[in-house]
């Protein structure tokens, strides 16, 4: 495995597969749909590691890296099918919360509060 897989041979990766043995994307609206439901099974199993929630034996199976994995999987299906670059589209929000939040979480009581506890 290449631990250094750019986020354009990740999307490039995913369409090969798609064309090799996914035989066609799936609509935008149902890997939309599936989207959410990969995210639903990550915060199940963040509400369960993390949260308040204990784990259920059907819980085991789930693994952390996999679910985020699978959420990545879909985000980058519908990356390409929609012709977006998601190295450009991530360089350009970073930028933008740069702009936007450079100074406001570092001014924020409710974080710095959290922080020194």
């Amino acid at each position: 495995m290449n631990n250094s897989l750019t986020i354009e041979e990740a999307q490039q990766q995913v369409d090969e597969w798609i064309q090799t043995f996914g035989v066609r994307y799936f609509s935008e609206l149902t890997n939309m749909v599936i989207l959410t439901e990969e995210v639903g099974e990550l915060a199940r199993l963040i509400a369960r590691k993390y949260g308040d929630q204990s784990f259920k034996e059907s819980d085991v199976a789930y693994n952390l890296a996999d679910e985020m994995a699978d959420v990545l999987w879909v985000l980058i299906c519908l990356a390409n099918q929609t012709g977006v670059n998601l190295t450009d589209a991530f360089e350009k929000n970073m930028i933008k919360k740069t702009m936007r939040d450079k100074i406001r979480h570092l001014e924020n009581m409710k974080i710095k509060y959290l922080d020194e506890s």
